[in-house]
């Protein structure tokens, strides 16, 4: 409990610290409301004027009834326009405020770690950034809208009341609290099911997210009964927790507006008595009898207000959640530009890393390489060779050891001006939508269309994009479907043949490719690696015989290395890989 109500004074604390850049908003939306909840509460009294002007005395003054309706007139304009000009204020303050979560929340995702991504679900990630904030600029919006006229009128309209009558007004303030009770007693069993709604919102995007990425497999494997089914439970559970969020939270209007029907009826019997013992004209009781219900109505609302934010705060805790992940650190060195060592462009250094730290992966690894080396990694699924890439990229930072890019270590760069020295091509494509041509400038926007044309004829990608229906200008869907895995790795290639660093990573580049369009895009990469230093990992052996060194790992460990010609000169497990596909 005490946990819960300390996630509870951190997530408003930290919401408030969204709410505070819109100060200037906020303060305006509080002076619209006062103006707002003054003149809507004065009317009544001129209200009551004009009745006492009716029935005193048994005659009618229609000059002072005339210049009332004046100010009447007058009141009801400007209450009008305070309104609407509140509205917009509000809609501003809440809107901005989701845009601000939304962007830091954008530009976090950024500064995460792959691990984060590779342990948690997509899905629920996309539902923390999209329906979760959704829902909290919702809550501010009619939070705002409803709470600063509430507590104004509220508190206006007792103190007039006591003005004017404070038995009367003493009955009110009697009967207050037992409102204000009932819905802090509903409110509390509210919040605990729009958490596990909003919790098993996230887990429903996944699972939706996860079956569309895959539904040729789930379709070509016979799972759509399973999948059905684990849909049905994950809804179910949805729909219970909905239900008895909405259950919860509904009480509370009717239980309000009961007690203010009590308040209501406790004014209008002492008003009465107190007006036929002559201790209030009968225009002050119809003043009354108005704020009774004006005194009232805001309870309502606020506690429908109470409902929004049990739902904004459960939304706004998981998004703050995500917010607080730790990053990697992200620092520039100061010497970058100063090459320290001038042998060894790469320098990996008593490199000991792990997944997860119960199983070790690569232990006391040891590797330097010389600018323009060609250094091939090779192994059994799982060795660690892919491993050995993200580690050199800094997707992960290596738990024990370092790697120094020029002889400094790489966390003291930032990761920008890291892989502005590397060039990348993984196993697994990515395309945006687009444009082919966009696609292949993805991280050249200066180029123009000749250079993209020679990257594209240099890939041996020219001859499919031209059969496109556009050519170049032809738009892909998001992540290119249109396209065979083959096409979309040759525009991946042909991206890195546009823009070539220092330093080459060529992660089963050509995995997808047929053996004839291989050997082209082989001798195109042995062109462009020329004078540069390269990473290869490859599991066809006929790709990097032609390497300075080859690593030949596994269960994370460099168990031999050498050229082709000496390691199939020892006869050890590199041997045995290159005979078993020959």
């Amino acid at each position: 409990m005490k946990a819960a109500q300390k996630n509870n004074k951190q997530t408003t604390k930290k919401l408030f610290s969204y709410i505070k850049k819109q100060l200037p908003l906020v303060v305006f939306s509080v002076l619209l409301a006062a103006a707002w909840v003054v003149l809507t509460l004065y009317i009544p009294v001129l209200t009551g004027d004009v009745i006492d002007l009716c029935v005193e005395n048994g005659l009618t003054d229609l000059d002072a009834i005339v210049k009332i309706l004046v100010k009447m007139g007058i009141c009801i304009i400007g209450a009008a326009v305070s309104q609407w000009l509140l509205s917009v204020s509000n809609n501003r303050t809440a809107y901005k405020v989701g845009l601000n979560i939304r962007e830091d929340a954008f530009m976090k995702m950024n500064r995460l770690p792959v691990g984060y991504f590779d342990s948690h679900a997509r899905g629920d990630i996309m539902s923390r950034m999209t329906n979760d904030i959704e829902q909290v600029s919702d809550g501010l919006l009619m939070g705002f809208t409803n709470l600063f006229t509430g507590v104004l009128t509220i508190l206006m309209t007792l103190v007039i009341m006591m003005i004017l009558n404070p038995l009367i007004a003493a009955v009110v303030v009697v009967v207050t609290p037992v409102s204000l009770f009932v819905s802090a007693f509903i409110a509390k069993r509210s919040y605990s099911m729009f958490q596990k709604q909003s919790g098993t919102r996230g887990e429903q995007t996944a699972f939706i997210n996860e079956s569309i990425e895959n539904q040729k497999a789930v379709n070509a494997y016979g799972m759509t009964g399973d999948r059905q089914g684990k849909f049905d439970e994950i809804n179910g559970r949805m729909a219970k927790y909905s239900l008895r969020a909405i259950f919860y939270s509904s009480l509370v209007n009717p239980c309000t507006r009961f007690v203010n029907s009590l308040v209501y009826a406790g004014v209008g019997v002492f008003g009465a008595i107190a007006a036929v013992n002559g201790g209030i004209t009968v225009g002050q009781l119809s003043i009354f009898l108005t704020y009774a219900g004006k005194y009232t109505k805001p309870f309502n609302e606020i506690s429908g207000v109470i409902t929004e934010f049990q739902n904004a705060f459960a939304c706004a805790a998981r998004v703050f959640e995500f917010l607080e992940e730790k990053e990697l650190s992200d620092k520039a060195s100061d010497n970058t530009a100063e090459v320290k060592d001038r042998e060894n462009i790469v320098n990996i250094d008593h490199v000991s890393f792990s997944y997860v730290s119960e199983k070790p992966l690569i232990q006391d690894f040891n590797l330097k390489v010389k600018e323009g080396q060609k250094i091939a990694i090779v192994g059994p699924t799982g060795c660690g060779k892919t491993t050995l890439i993200n580690l050199l990229m800094r997707f992960y930072d290596v738990n024990e050891g370092s790697i120094k890019l020029r002889g400094i270590d790489i966390r003291e760069m930032s990761r920008e001006e890291l892989r502005q020295n590397v060039a990348m091509v993984l196993q697994d494509t990515w395309l945006r939508h687009g444009t082919v041509r966009e696609n292949i400038a993805l991280n050249s926007p200066e180029a123009t269309d000749a250079d993209i044309e020679e990257a594209a004829r240099k890939a041996h990608a020219l001859s499919f994009i031209k059969r496109l229906p556009a050519g170049f200008d032809t738009v892909l869907s998001e992540n290119g479907d249109e396209l065979s895995q083959g096409q979309k790795q040759l525009i991946c290639i042909a991206r890195v043949m546009l823009k070539t660093p220092p330093i080459l990573i060529l992660d089963e580049a050509t995995s997808s490719i047929d053996t004839r369009t291989e050997i082209k895009i082989q001798k195109a990469f042995n062109t462009m690696m020329e004078g540069r230093t390269s990473f290869v990992v490859a599991h066809r052996l006929s790709t990097i015989q032609t390497a300075d060194v080859i690593l030949v790992m596994k269960s994370g460990n460099v168990i031999e290395m050498g050229n082709h010609e000496e390691l199939m000169a020892k006869k050890g497990f590199y041997s045995e890989l290159y005979y078993s596909q020959f």
